[in-house]
């Protein structure tokens, strides 16, 4: 059985106990492995108190290799570091992180190292070994603009992308590139799928959802904005599920000025903070559509295949690797003149309870390829080097 080494983002914990993407998406192909055995895999993150009862720990195939850097002498480690280490490619808390977990992976044997999401620690570690290096790409972190990139390129045997839109951001690099392969992520369709979603007819209530974290580049400033042009709409609602930054979320600048924002449709707006997965269906059953306005170039675009898998008729925009997810089942609208556009697209879902109805049953069909299973079995086959 070939033995694989998993270098996380530092940042958030696996198994997913704080949230993020990318951390979930590890924990589906890693319960598929310890379905099937495929490969003895190592995991390295940082620790979090939460994981220590996790039921992902007991895998007999699966292991986790854990990085302290909560504890007073961890942080006081992590400081000294970064004071001696001012000029790496990542800040100094995930430089500490990698440096940890190289400590322990440049002893053992692995036949495949993964880096999930930073291609720049392949820096260090091809200066040491040969082992084949894999990136699993969540963002768009290699192109013919980022640092060292043709020397980053060069280092992977394989290069795994979310969406061909990240695929051919790497092929500005290299044109005539063969080493990348697009997976689509997944998602637990049956989570979000078995929930009743309410049937609402033309009417009241009417009721939108927006799912993600609460930073502008998610577009949920211009959501309100739309919300305020529609304020003559006293049945349309918003529930405004999400944090600043997943599970540690507290109140930034930007999300109390998303309140300010707000404060004269209040009662037409519900901000839950962060939600965890369990939850998040509760909110989902409560909407009849789901509204999410990315406003940068969206690598992939997870809860427009969440809000889907709930039967929820979608608008969303043209940002990314998104119409890779949707393209002819949601209301895709241009970012130019966003806030009239986002209003326009509420009010036609508003006015047209069949259209809404149409959309429901063609997004729920199409979540279906979007399948945890169906990710993890890709993800894997793509690991043949």
């Amino acid at each position: 059985m070939k033995k694989i080494a998993i270098l996380t983002s530092g940042i958030l914990p696996v198994p997913a106990v704080q949230g993020g993407a990318v951390e979930n998406l590890i924990d589906f192909y890693l319960e598929y492995n310890s379905l099937h055995h495929l490969y003895d895999i190592t995991v390295y993150s940082i620790w979090h108190p939460d994981v220590s009862k996790h039921p992902a720990l007991q895998a007999d195939c699966n292991h986790y290799h854990y990085i302290d850097t909560l504890s007073f002498w961890a942080k006081a480690k992590r400081k000294i570091y970064g004071h001696f280490h001012r000029h790496e490619y990542y800040n100094s808390f995930i430089e500490y992180y990698f440096e940890c977990a190289w400590q322990d992976i440049s002893k053992k044997q692995y036949d495949v190292i993964i880096l999930e999401n930073r291609p720049g620690y392949a820096l260090k570690v091809k200066e040491v070994t040969n082992t084949p290096l894999v990136y699993h790409l969540h963002n768009d972190l290699l192109n013919n603009e980022t640092k060292n990139a043709k020397e980053l390129y060069n280092a992977a045997s394989r290069i795994i992308t979310v969406s061909d839109f990240i695929h051919h951001r790497i092929q500005t690099i290299n044109p005539e590139d063969t080493k990348t392969i697009t997976v689509l992520n997944g998602i637990d369709i049956h989570k979000f799928a078995t929930h009743k979603r309410r049937t609402t007819k033309v009417g009241k209530p009417f009721t939108l959802i927006f799912m993600g974290r609460l930073i502008p580049e998610k577009g949920i400033e211009q959501l309100i904005d739309a919300m305020s042009q529609l304020r003559q709409y006293n049945d349309i609602r918003l529930i405004v599920a999400g944090g600043s930054f997943y599970a540690n979320s507290k109140p930034d600048a930007f999300s109390q000025r998303l309140r300010e924002k707000s404060e004269s449709i209040r009662n037409r707006i519900l901000f839950t903070g962060y939600i965890t997965q369990e939850n998040l269906h509760e909110y989902l059953q409560q909407a009849d559509a789901a509204v999410l306005p990315s406003m940068w170039d969206e690598p992939f675009g997870l809860t427009c295949v969440e809000a889907m898998a709930a039967g929820l008729p979608l608008i969303t925009t043209r940002s990314g690797g998104i119409p890779e997810i949707c393209e002819g089942v949601a209301t895709i609208i241009e970012r130019d003149d966003i806030v009239n556009n986002l209003a326009q697209a509420i009010l036609d879902l508003y006015e047209h309870h069949e259209k809404r109805e149409q959309m429901s049953k063609a997004s729920q069909e199409r979540a279906k390829l979007f399948d945890k299973g169906t990710y993890a079995r890709n993800f894997f086959k793509a690991l043949e080097l």
